[in-house]
């Protein structure tokens, strides 16, 4: 199992990215899916979680601005950003919980990470 996450890039302070998380392997299910951020010299932090159905929770720093959307069938999970500020600058990562198999629990796993980069 593998989560790939991209779509960061450097933007100025007032613009937009829309990150993406794909997930791909030996999945037989795939349930909560979450983005955390982890910006130079802090700890990583929750950004926004979006359960199997869709719905979608926000850390109160982004409620907003970004919105957390996922594709199932594609196996995909989406950040869109917008208003984006300098204090949002950090490297982003996903995490999903996925039963790799029949019969297994759910295991979490991560991506590795996209560098976003907003100049003010």
């Amino acid at each position: 199992v593998q989560l790939q996450a991209s779509g960061g890039g450097l933007v100025q302070a007032g613009g937009s990215l829309r990150l993406s998380c794909a997930a791909s392997g030996s999945i037989v299910s795939l349930n909560g899916m979450g983005w955390y951020r982890q910006a130079p010299g802090k700890q990583r932090e929750l950004v926004a979680t979006i359960s199997s159905y869709g719905v979608p929770n926000y850390v109160n720093s982004v409620a907003g601005r970004f919105t957390a959307s996922r594709d199932n069938a594609k196996k995909m999970m989406y950040l869109q950003m917008n208003n984006l500020k300098a204090e949002d600058t950090a490297v982003y990562y996903c995490n999903a919980d996925i039963r790799p198999r029949v019969g297994s629990y759910y295991i979490t796993y991560w991506g590795q990470g996209t560098l976003v980069t907003v100049s003010s």
